[in-house]
C-alpha cells in the first residue's frame, strides 16, 4: 500500500490519506534514547478526548509514581524522544482517517514504544488492522484503569525485559554512575542527589565530550519545551557541581560553553609547577666596603 496516496479499505470503511501531510517525518531515531528511568518510573502520553477517562487514569498512574502527559494530537518522533515517553495510549478516532498510518509511523520510528489503543465499539477489521499496523494492544471502552495499566506493564516487559539491569556503570574520573541503583558515587561515597540532579548527571555523562544545548537538556530531563528566560538548567548544574566538588575536589566534570550549554568531561586537578627559590646573595657590610677602599 502506498502510504502517500488516498486509498479505501473495505474491511473497516476507513479512508487513508497522506499521513506525512500532518506529521513531520524525521529520520528514524535510536530506540535506546527511550530507556526506562533508573527508578522504574514510566512516562506515558494519553491522546484521548474523554477528559474524565484521562483524569481517572492520571490519579491511578500517579499513585504508582508514573508520569502522565495529556496530548491532543500525536507529536513528531523527535518530540516524543524529548519527552522520554515509554508508552502511548491513544484513541484512533482523534487521528482521523489516517489513524492506522499514524500507528504504523510510530511503530516504524520507535520500535520500543508501547502503543495501546483504547476506543469505543470497533469492528474486527479495525482491530486487526490496528494491531497489524503496529499497536501492541487494543482495549475497548469502557475499561478499568487497572486493566489498562496491567496491559501497559505486560507490553513493556516484553519489549524491555532487562533494560535497566544490563546497563553498565559509567565511570568517569572519580565518579561512578549506577543507573540500576539510581545513585552516583565518588571515592566509594554516595553523592546525595535528587532525582532531577541524577537524571541531569546521567544525561551529561552518557554524552561525554558532546556539548548539549540548554534547550535540549531541558527537554530530555524535564520533558517539556524550555520557556524563554528559564534558568532551571543553570541552577541545577550549579547545585550538581557543588555536590560533586565536595567529594571530588580539584576535578572538573561539567564545563560551561557560554551561550550554548554544557559539556561533560572529567579533568583531573592540574599540578602547579614547583617553584625554585634562589638563595639570596649576602649583603656586604659597610665596614668591609670601607676597608676595601683604603
Amino acid at each position: 500500500m502506498n502510504r502517500h496516496n488516498s486509498v479505501s479499505c473495505a474491511a473497516d470503511s476507513i479512508t487513508v490519506v497522506n499521513t506525512m501531510s500532518i506529521i513531520d517525518a524525521p529520520a528514524p531515531l535510536r530506540p535506546d534514547l527511550l530507556p526506562l528511568s533508573p527508578t522504574g518510573t514510566v512516562r506515558m502520553a494519553v491522546i484521548d478526548r474523554d477528559s474524565g477517562f484521562a483524569t481517572v487514569l492520571r490519579k491511578r498512574v500517579e499513585s504508582l509514581g508514573w508520569d502522565q502527559r495529556d496530548l491532543t494530537q500525536v507529536p513528531a518522533v523527535d518530540a516524543l524522544v524529548s519527552m522520554r515517553i515509554h508508552a502511548i495510549v491513544l484513541d484512533p478516532t482523534l487521528l482521523g482517517p489516517q489513524w492506522a498510518e499514524t500507528i504504523e509511523y510510530l511503530r516504524g520510528n520507535l520500535p520500543e514504544l508501547a502503543i495501546i489503543v483504547t476506543t469505543g465499539p470497533s469492528s474486527v477489521g479495525q482491530r486487526v488492522r490496528g494491531l497489524r499496523a503496529g499497536a501492541d494492544d487494543w482495549l475497548s471502552k469502557p475499561c478499568h484503569p487497572e486493566e489498562l495499566i496491567a496491559r501497559i506493564e505486560a507490553v513493556m516487559r516484553r519489549r524491555r525485559p532487562s533494560a535497566s539491569l544490563t546497563r553498565e556503570p559509567i565511570v568517569s574520573g572519580e565518579i561512578v554512575i549506577r543507573a540500576d541503583q539510581f545513585q552516583a558515587f565518588c571515592n566509594d561515597q554516595s553523592i546525595d542527589l535528587t532525582r532531577r540532579e541524577f537524571e541531569l548527571l546521567q544525561l551529561l555523562a552518557e554524552n561525554a565530550g558532546t556539548v548539549l544545548e540548554r534547550e535540549d537538556i531541558y527537554q530530555r530531563v524535564w520533558g517539556f519545551q524550555m520557556a524563554h528566560g528559564d534558568r532551571s538548567v543553570d541552577v541545577f548544574v550549579r547545585k550538581l557541581r557543588h555536590k560533586i566538588e565536595k567529594l571530588s575536589p580539584g576535578w572538573e566534570y561539567i564545563h560551561t560553553h557560554f551561550g550554548v550549554g554544557y559539556r561533560f568531561a572529567a579533568e583531573p586537578p592540574v599540578a602547579e609547577p614547583e617553584r625554585t627559590v634562589k638563595p639570596k646573595a649576602k649583603a656586604k657590610s659597610k665596614s668591609g666596603s670601607a676597608a676595601a677602599t683604603k
